[in-house]
């Protein structure tokens, strides 16, 4: 199904690249699941084999990958293993728009290229207990205070998704002189800086998001990399299409398991498969139809992100590909879970960690009734 959306020839070198890990990342994924480990080795692979660099710009070293090649790599990448995919799948989008919008001083874009080729790693640090996510329009509790021409920040953040591997933390912080959501380039290393291990859930058990402590953490000026005018989730950012990516990659795991399960399974009360009996047909038929539609979905938005003739012309279409691959990979595991049956369940069979990751998408932004309420305000203005 995927080979109808690869384009170019850098997208099949890249498949070809990932497919070379399938069998060890695949082999990973039960141990990642029930230890709650995060995958260091896989991502160590990922850095060795200059993917996390794809979306960096040619002009600044990298493969100046766009969108559309980005959710196709990550798509084939989460068919491997989910938590590897979402992990590094941040890392990708952040370094994939701080780029493409210049959001930085251009100093600080040379340095930090020559950082990501180096091996760095990045993720934004926004979610807060208190706030919940920043695309709702929370102030951050964290603080950043000017004390001897320094940045003093102080807080504390969720969901730091890949923490213990991250080199940059881009952490917002509310500045009380400015009135403004800020956003920071926080080194590993810094004082003050530590990561508290409180990821503990049944979905997505191994992508170590953990909280992020910061506590007087003092940085120099220049580390304010980002004042924006609009909140997180007010501006098009089509690198979130990562998110969506990688549950239909998911969704293509379980389909595929699915379908070689009821070619393969034969109870003594039939002649052969059970791929024969009607309402299995029914069930693999409908789960390859919500496929076919969410994968047309998100590579057509995608394509129409990357063409900057189109790009403006996009107003919802990022949310209602979040919303419906993330509900379509929901439904196509729970298809994939009646054809299985009870086997299903068994906690050495892959469709239940499935079952358990899709369900993280709901709780990644944006959120589905954000996306809903979106839509009819759009359609109340015209």
């Amino acid at each position: 199904m995927l080979n109808l959306f690869v384009k170019t020839e850098i997208q099949q070198t890249w498949l070809q690249k990932l497919r070379q890990k399938e069998d060890i990342f695949k082999s990973k994924s039960a141990e990642i699941d029930e230890l709650a480990s995060f995958p260091k080795e896989n991502i160590q692979d990922l850095v060795e084999m200059g993917y996390t660099s794809i979306t960096l710009p040619a002009a600044y070293g990298g493969d100046g990958l766009k969108v559309y090649d980005m959710v196709l790599l990550q798509e084939t990448l989460a068919s491997f293993d989910g938590t590897t995919a979402l992990s590094i799948g941040w890392n990708l989008g952040v370094v994939g728009e701080v780029f493409e919008r210049k959001l930085w001083e251009p100093e600080k874009l040379n340095f930090f290229a020559k950082e990501i080729l180096n091996g760095a790693l990045v993720n934004r640090a926004v979610s807060e207990a208190q706030t919940g996510s920043p695309t709702r329009g929370g102030r951050p509790g964290t603080t950043a205070v000017k004390k001897d021409g320094a940045w003093v920040i102080t807080g504390r953040k969720t969901f730091t998704t890949m923490s213990p591997v991250l080199t940059y933390f881009l952490t917002s912080a509310w500045i009380e002189e400015k009135q403004k959501v800020g956003f920071f380039l926080l080194h590993k290393d810094l004082e003050g800086l530590t990561i508290d291990e409180t990821w503990d859930v049944i979905s997505m058990r191994g992508t170590g998001s953990h909280d992020l402590v910061l506590q007087n953490v003092t940085v120099d000026e220049t580390q304010l990399v980002e004042l924006p005018e609009l909140p997180r989730g007010g501006q098009l950012n089509g690198w979130i299409l990562h998110i969506p990516a990688c549950y239909l990659g998911i969704a293509q795991a379980a389909r595929d398991y699915a379908v070689q399960f009821a070619n393969h399974h034969a109870p003594n009360s039939l002649n052969g498969p059970i791929s024969q009996l009607p309402n299995v047909q029914q069930l693999l038929g409908e789960i390859d139809l919500e496929l076919i539609r969410a994968r047309h979905l998100i590579y057509s938005v995608a394509a129409a992100y990357d063409d900057e003739g189109r790009r403006d012309y996009l107003e919802n279409e990022l949310g209602v590909v979040k919303h419906t691959v993330t509900n379509s990979a929901i439904t196509i595991v729970d298809k994939a879970m009646r054809i299985v049956g009870a086997k299903s369940l068994q906690r050495t069979n892959p469709l239940q960690r499935y079952y358990r990751d899709v369900r993280a998408g709901l709780h990644n932004p944006p959120m589905d009734d954000m996306t809903i309420k979106k839509l009819a305000l759009s359609a109340i203005k015209q």
